[in-house]
């Protein structure tokens, strides 16, 4: 396969670029950071290799990739030889999601076992108590990778009371359908909406989900745009940029002007868009 503009090269090995981004993303949704992920994705598809030969490979001095590497040995996805240069080799991509979930499974139970400890302590502890003013106050939240917003977008699904609102791309309703959102969504109980650029390439993800709550975006509409509005009361909206930093971001706030602007234009393209059958029908 030759180098094209939608090609990108690891080593000597071509490959696709929006295959890759779309497996780095899904990668990043299990807890590893982007480089980690290039690397993982490298070796799994390469095989055995040195140290050295990853980092020429994926273009990453070679010292942060001996960190990389020691990143996902701990992991347990990346196992290293006792040969010399030492080579390492990545798990099946079976083995290394089922590790990966039950390594995330065993932490969250250890959590939901220490929090009624960690709330005792806590209140043993005499402090200022907040006022309804400072509650009510508006505020924002800069959220930074993976853990942050996905916890965040877990919190405000769970607590919404009367509905969601998601507006996305094709590759953000991929991550969200690989984080568990759109399952979190139906669970709930709740009214929700979604708008999203699916195509027929992705639409298996929604196959589950009522096709009355969902509408296809026009393709004027921007593909960075990504937000989630709850109840009215809450909008956490992603920040994305064409940069070398692929780092999940997002910022969360309550403020009521930030909430109505984005309520507005979700409303507004809603109503203007019909319900899209034919990507379902196809």
């Amino acid at each position: 396969m030759g180098i094209t503009a939608d090609t990108m090269q690891l080593g000597t090995y071509p490959v696709d670029k929006t295959n890759f981004e779309e497996v780095r993303d899904a990668l990043v949704s299990f807890g590893l950071t982007p480089n980690q992920s290039k690397v993982f994705f490298y070796l799994g598809k390469i095989g055995a290799k040195t140290a050295s030969d990853i980092a020429k490979a994926v273009n990453i001095p070679r010292s942060e990739t001996y960190h990389l590497l020691t990143a996902l040995q701990n992991k347990g996805i990346v196992e290293a030889s006792f040969q010399h240069p030492i080579q390492f080799t990545a798990l099946s991509i079976k083995d290394a999601v089922n590790l990966l979930i039950s390594t995330e499974t065993e932490r969250l139970n250890k959590l939901k076992k220490s929090g009624p400890e960690l709330e005792q302590m806590w209140e043993k502890i005499p402090g200022a108590t907040s006022n309804e003013e400072e509650e009510n106050e508006e505020k924002f939240k800069v959220l930074q990778g993976g853990n942050q917003v996905n916890s965040k977008i877990f919190d405000m699904i769970l607590n919404a009371k009367k509905e969601c609102r998601v507006l996305g791309s094709e590759k953000d309703f991929i991550k969200f359908y690989h984080a568990n959102f759109l399952d979190a969504l139906e669970e709930q109980k709740i009214d929700f909406k979604l708008l999203t650029s699916i195509t027929e390439k992705s639409k298996g993800i929604l196959d589950n989900i009522d096709k009355t709550k969902i509408k296809k975006l026009s393709s004027s509409v921007k593909e960075n745009l990504c937000f989630l509005i709850k109840d009215d009361d809450e909008v956490l909206f992603f920040i994305k940029n064409e940069g070398n930093n692929k780092e999940m971001r997002a910022i969360w706030t309550n403020s009521e002007t930030i909430i109505y602007s984005k309520a507005l234009l979700f409303n507004n393209l809603w109503s203007k868009t019909k319900l899209d059958e034919e990507i379902f029908n196809e």
